[in-house]
C-alpha cells in the first residue's frame, strides 16, 4: 500500500520545482526588457545629443526616429509591468498554498 502522505509531499515538491523554475525564467525576461528600455533610453539620448549639434551647424534633420524608439519604449514598459505581475502572482499563490516551501521563489528575486 502507497503512503498518502509521502505523495502530497512528492507533489508539493514537483509543484515548487515548477514554481521555482517559472519565476526564474519571469525574472530572465524581465531582466532583458529592462536591459532593452535603458538600450533605448541611451540610444534616444545619444540621438538627441547629435541633434543638436546638427543645429548648431544649421544642419536641419527631417527624420525623427525617436517615435518609433517611443513606441517600442511603451511596449516594453508594458511588458514589464505584465511580467512582475505575473511573478507576484506565482509567489502570492506559492505562499497561499501551505504545502508549498516560498523560499526558493523569494531568493530568486531578492525579496
Amino acid at each position: 500500500m502507497r503512503d498518502a502522505s509521502a505523495d502530497g509531499v512528492a507533489q508539493a515538491e514537483d509543484y515548487n520545482n515548477v514554481n521555482h523554475a517559472l519565476v526564474s525564467d519571469l525574472v530572465g525576461l524581465i531582466e532583458h526588457v529592462q536591459n532593452s528600455l535603458q538600450l533605448i533610453e541611451q540610444t534616444i539620448a545619444s540621438e538627441t545629443s547629435t541633434d543638436s549639434l546638427e543645429s548648431s551647424t544649421n544642419v536641419i534633420v527631417l527624420d525623427d526616429v525617436s517615435p518609433r524608439y517611443m513606441n517600442a519604449a511603451a511596449a516594453l514598459q508594458a511588458c514589464d509591468v505584465t511580467l512582475g505581475i505575473a511573478v507576484r502572482s506565482l509567489l502570492d499563490s506559492n505562499n497561499s498554498d501551505c504545502s508549498a516551501a516560498s523560499g526558493p521563489a523569494l531568493s530568486v528575486i531578492g525579496a
